[in-house]
């Protein structure tokens, strides 16, 4: 029987403080040296609020308050199909920490953002929160 491929949801966050976002730079494929807004894979039973401020905690350390939805974005790529979900969010507490697969973690103003992040739908999220 032939498997049947299905989307994979994934969140987003889109942190700031101030006038500067939150980037992690990935850790893991896919796109492993990139960087990105902080993120990962639902778990089971998780609602997509408490996925996106778990997947920020886990890979910098930071506590946020979501203050809305920015997106739903499809990315398709390597014969893997994500569903990414991405929310805004204000900066509570902490400093950013590289943990879980990000390997650096910073905020930075959002021009500098702009450039560091390659993939044009993640600077599209970036701009407008």
């Amino acid at each position: 029987m032939t498997e049947i491929k299905r989307p994979l949801a994934c969140v987003g966050i889109v942190c700031r403080r101030g006038d500067t976002v939150l980037l992690i730079r990935r850790g893991r494929e896919p796109l492993k040296g990139k960087w990105s807004i902080p993120g990962g894979k639902m778990d089971f039973g998780e609602t997509v609020r408490d996925a996106a401020l778990r997947e920020l905690k886990e890979e910098t350390g930071v506590e946020a308050r979501i203050t809305g939805l920015i997106d739903v974005v499809d990315s398709i790529m390597d014969d893997q199909h994500y569903v990414l979900i991405d929310f805004e969010a204000e900066w509570i507490s902490g400093e950013p920490i590289a943990a879980d697969d990000a390997m650096a973690a910073e905020f930075v103003p959002v021009q500098d953002a702009m450039r560091r992040v390659e993939w044009d739908e993640t600077r599209r999220v970036i701009k407008p929160a």
